[in-house]
């Protein structure tokens, strides 16, 4: 048997590495950055008209300016990319195919909207309206009305747990689940309204920037920040976090124009900080590592590694690629996947630059396919609904999952005896120990054994039937236990149910073996269906 299992291991892995190896040789694409003749020659001088020239019909066609009323505009791309959603802060929707340019619908509302994101995929998508936050679909009709998420300023959706999160003025952090509808948490952050948001795809973790300089980071299970830091003096107004390696940098940005990197394994100050030009920068890190900063009047990108190599200078890294833009202000930077392509979004409508490098040249058509049909859009969308990740599992160390429980540190002493561990005390115990046990209810509604009672108090001495019953009715006539037991009286708590049941059951336990140690019964022999009786 085990040498059958070590064989098919062997096979397997044998398998594994030739898939592999095949792999490699289907992705031969990579991702190429400018690269310059002599160290005279700087890459940022290279405008974005000889960029054109070299990228070639394909790949020029990413060159676009969209010149719109009703900005500033912000704006969103789908998970494929190849789907662009754009909103402006005085009620213009418009979600259409970058590529073809069809536009799949257009709105105007007429109100204040201020971001606006796709849900599972191009079919759906939300918008922070000036009150609530509104789920349309593709063909731009009204679906639902989230009244829970009231005046919202950002949004993000969680793709593999399918939770739409968001924060708005009032300070409160919510989730909501799109499959089932339900509001799956709500937190109160605590630190005012709240207008900069970003997610770690890594693990599914939401960073907050807050108006006092303070970024926390919060999962749906907890009520508190798992992290908090303090990264600026005054107001942050940006955060990206880098998805190329795997969540272990975050970008942040303040309204006094200072960005900082910050490595999320330590937190032991910033990697690498510098001031940028024209005061509040918008931030966003492309796939492949580049970090777009938007500041100003122009946008700048940066390339690994010197963003993420510790310098203790406050200098700017060296500078990849800029580009001008004269429409203040810039109110949002997003990287299409699978493209090297960086939407800015101004006052007066978008621009898409080309960034050499900047994106994944490999996709995965499982995950998302730039070129997809209605038939694998439905089955993925499926199979993303079955392999939905609850959302207790989300925690900023994703290495928890699969991993053992450490031992447990609570003990107890029982008669002030012997320690006996936690795990091995019995459930009532145990309820007890955390401080979970109504004692009021057990003392109400559970009986104390007569053995126990015969016997006496616990210290060998005996009780009279008076002393007994005087110390079952201490403290039974204050007004908080009337109170108490007043509130119960028509609930049924299935914990006290169940603690009934089971020292009823021990009680009876009890009452036939005395009665078996005295000859009153007799032992039930054993059966060979006693194997099927249930517990």
């Amino acid at each position: 048997m085990h040498t059958s299992k070590t064989l098919n291991y062997a096979a397997h892995a044998a398998r594994a590495k030739t898939l592999l190896q095949d792999a490699e040789l289907l992705l031969a694409d990579d991702a190429g950055l400018m690269q310059v003749e002599n160290d005279m020659e700087k890459t940022w001088r290279v405008g974005q008209d000889e960029v054109v020239k070299g990228a070639g019909q394909e790949g020029s066609g990413g060159r676009q300016e969209w010149k719109l009323d009703g900005g500033p505009y912000r704006s969103r791309y789908s998970r494929n990319g190849r789907h662009l959603a754009i909103v402006g802060s005085t009620g213009h929707v418009a979600t259409f195919d970058w590529q073809t340019g069809t536009i799949h619908a257009e709105l105007q509302l007429q109100e204040t909207c201020r971001d606006i994101t796709f849900l599972q995929d191009q079919s759906f998508f939300a918008v922070a309206q000036k009150k609530y936050v509104f789920v349309y679909d593709r063909d731009g009709v009204e679906l639902h009305r989230l009244k829970a998420h009231i005046e919202p300023t950002r949004l993000e959706f969680l793709p593999y747990h399918w939770l739409l999160a968001s924060v708005g003025n009032t300070g409160y952090l919510k989730y909501q689940d799109t499959s089932t509808g339900l509001l799956v948490a709500e937190h109160r952050t605590k630190a005012g309204a709240c207008r900069t948001m970003a997610q770690n795809r890594h693990n599914a973790v939401i960073h907050l920037g807050h108006q006092n300089g303070v970024v926390s980071l919060w999962t749906p299970n907890l009520s508190h920040p798992t992290v908090q830091l303090l990264a600026h003096l005054g107001p942050v107004v940006g955060l990206s976090v880098d998805p190329s390696t795997g969540g272990r940098y975050m970008a942040s940005s303040g309204a006094d124009g200072t960005v900082k990197v910050w490595d999320c394994r330590n937190w032991k100050g910033a990697v690498r900080q510098w001031t940028t030009r024209g005061g509040v920068a918008e931030l966003e890190w492309s796939a492949k590592g580049a970090l777009a900063v938007a500041s100003g009047g122009s946008v700048n990108v940066y390339t690994k590694p010197s963003i993420q190599a510790p310098f203790a200078p406050k200098v700017a890294p060296p500078l990849y690629l800029t580009h001008p833009v004269p429409h203040r202000p810039l109110t949002s930077v997003r990287f299409c996947p699978f493209q090297d392509i960086l939407t800015i979004g101004h006052n007066a409508g978008l621009s898409s630059i080309l960034a050499p490098g900047s994106g994944e040249p490999n996709f995965d058509s499982t995950e998302a396919d730039p070129f997809e049909g209605k038939k694998t859009r439905r089955e993925r969308e499926v199979k993303g609904l079955l392999d939905k990740i609850p959302p207790d599992m989300i925690a900023l160390d994703v290495d928890f999952v699969g991993s053992l429980a450490p031992p447990t540190k609570l003990t107890t002493a029982v008669n002030d005896k012997h320690d006996v561990p936690f795990a091995r005390l019995p459930r009532l115990e145990r309820l007890r120990v955390q401080g979970k046990v109504d004692e009021t209810e057990l003392e109400g509604g559970i009986e104390v054994d007569d053995n126990t009672n015969e016997e006496g108090d616990g210290n060998g001495k005996k009780q009279s039937k008076e002393e007994r019953e005087k110390r079952k009715m201490r403290g039974k006539g204050k007004s908080v236990k009337r109170y108490l037991r007043k509130q119960r009286k028509n609930v049924i708590d299935p914990t006290a149910v169940a603690i009934r049941a089971k020292l009823e059951k021990q009680r009876e336990e009890r009452r036939v073996a005395k009665a078996i140690e005295k000859g009153e019964m007799e032992p039930k022999k054993p059966s060979a269906l006693d194997r099927f009786r249930r517990s």
